[in-house]
């Protein structure tokens, strides 16, 4: 719920290399790469390496795609992100659009709870914080802080408290909306979803009757779904990480990360941090009740964790490096480095150069981890206000939708508006049974459809693949061409992607 079951895309060059459309890369972004490839050359890569290294970087793929069309400067493309989940190819996206000078991305987030959207809107503050707020890694850190765990680390908590301030303050003025963040647009959210808004972000203020136990909500769950086996715990998680998700592409994540997370909560870690306080970005179902709130505790993912999205796969094949099944980095380490990337680009414009001295090796290293500290739910000392502008990426623009266009978006001969409007769609798994036989007509003549599996859980292979089959049929039902041939035997996919091409367009090729 809080986080997606696939890695974070570039849906622009995804869209491009779908319909095999020249990417016209800017100059800057070019001497960019050449240095990235001289400094791997100062980590005692061999030339091979170093070739290797530049094919796995995302421009790498651009030759192949390269054909048929026109180059994509000027491009405008019109992305939905049906329940995603979170903001992970927002984030990537905005990052690469520095190398398509004259190219646009419009996002239109679609989710069905308000509290999420809240989340999702404090997550891209993060990403886009003003860089004189926060150093880079600070900047990192917080992000993982917040997007992973279920107990935040002081520091996180008193910038939530201040951000949550200026957030409540933006979703309730227009005009210091547009000031602060000129690129998020909440025009489409109905009255009632505002006043939502509202209460999440006052939810996450300091107050006596706004609690929120989510370590008790957390133990609850995994009880529940342990049953019985709930004195060997650990045996059951290590069955789910070594058995089921390192079968299925995930062999990044390490025993000692991820078993932590699923006995806490908390997935990122590092031995100089102490989480105590609790993540309210985390709730769901908020009800004002007087002076307090009721809500449905923690509903979110408890067998996964939030690893796939940044910390299964990086560009720089040296921190995937493992020895006998053991990693030198953590899915949490390979996550901070491909944030770095993202925040980098996002902050500069430029590309990214890696200096691996940042990254620690505890892919093998069982790290100590204290007893979890108390907190005090009212302390008030370092509240601050974030009212600094956010940074504006000019190339992109964020549109948050009202949940109820889950159905009025698909019935377009009452919403004309969406016919034919988008470019681009990416369904989170569990949004899939909101699909309906015409969402085609949403999609543009020239379209890119990407549905995400149930690869990456902990269900059944049976489960795994009828759901698999479901969105190929799916697919075939709405006329969509496979991009690839995914009747390859034993293939893993974590997404599945399909373009629409109208009869006229083929006609004219």
């Amino acid at each position: 719920m809080f986080w997606g079951l696939s890695e974070a895309l570039d849906l622009y060059q995804e869209y491009c290399k779908a319909f095999k459309i020249e990417q016209t890369i800017t100059e800057e972004a070019q001497n960019q790469e050449n240095a990235n490839i001289n400094e791997d050359s100062l980590h005692t890569l061999d030339v091979e390496e170093a070739k290797q290294d530049e094919e796995g970087l995302p421009n790498g793929e651009q030759e192949d795609g390269a054909a048929d069309d026109a180059p994509s400067t000027g491009r405008t493309l019109n992305v939905l992100l049906f329940g995603a989940g979170d903001p992970r190819h927002v984030i990537k996206t905005m990052a690469k659009m520095y190398q398509h000078k004259g190219s646009r991305v419009n996002f239109y987030l679609l989710d069905g709870c308000i509290e999420i959207v809240a989340r999702n809107m404090l997550l891209l503050g993060i990403a886009l914080e003003n860089p004189g707020t926060y150093n880079l890694i600070r900047k990192v850190h917080l992000f993982m802080d917040v997007y992973g765990n279920t107990l935040l680390r002081p520091p996180t908590h008193q910038y939530l408290m201040g951000k949550s301030k200026t957030m409540l303050k933006m979703v309730t003025d227009d005009e210091l909306l547009h000031r602060l963040a000129p690129q998020l647009n909440i025009e489409g959210l109905r009255y009632r979803e505002r006043d939502g808004l509202e209460n999440a972000f006052n939810f996450l203020l300091p107050r006596e009757g706004y609690v929120f136990n989510v370590q008790e909500y957390w133990s609850e769950r995994v009880r529940r779904l342990l049953t019985t086996r709930y004195d060997y715990r650990e045996g059951a998680f290590d069955w789910d990480l070594n058995m089921v998700l390192k079968d299925r592409d995930a062999s990044q994540i390490c025993p000692q990360e991820y078993r932590y997370w699923r006995e806490t909560g908390i997935a990122f870690t590092y031995p100089e941090y102490e989480q105590c306080k609790p993540n309210k970005t985390l709730v769901t179902g908020l009800v004002r009740n007087g002076e307090k709130y009721l809500h449905r505790g923690y509903a979110g993912d408890i067998q996964t964790g939030p690893f796939c999205t940044f910390g299964l796969h990086t560009g720089d094949k040296q921190i995937m490096n493992s020895v006998h099944g053991d990693n030198d980095y953590r899915a949490t380490d390979i996550t901070e480095r491909n944030l770095l990337e993202y925040f980098h680009e996002l902050q500069t414009r430029t590309a990214y150069i890696h200096d691996r001295a940042i990254s620690r090796k505890y892919g093998s290293v069982k790290l100590l981890m204290g007893e979890r500290l108390s907190y005090d739910e009212c302390d008030l000392d370092g509240m601050r206000d974030y009212d600094k502008p956010w940074i504006n990426v000019e190339q992109c623009k964020v549109f948050f939708l009202s949940a109820d266009d889950i159905f009025t978006l698909q019935n377009v001969q009452a919403n004309e508006n969406w016919c034919n409007f988008f470019d681009l769609a990416f369904v989170g798994h569990n949004y899939f049974p909101f699909l309906k036989s015409n969402f085609a007509e949403v999609l543009r003549d020239k379209a890119l459809l990407i549905l995400e599996s149930k690869l990456l859980t902990v269900a059944r292979k049976e489960v795994v693949k009828e759901f698999e089959d479901k969105l190929k049929a799916y697919a075939k039902l709405l006329n969509l061409t496979p991009v690839i041939n995914y009747k390859v035997l034993n293939s893993k996919n974590r997404i599945l992607k399909f373009k629409k091409i109208s009869e006229k367009l083929q006609s004219n090729n």
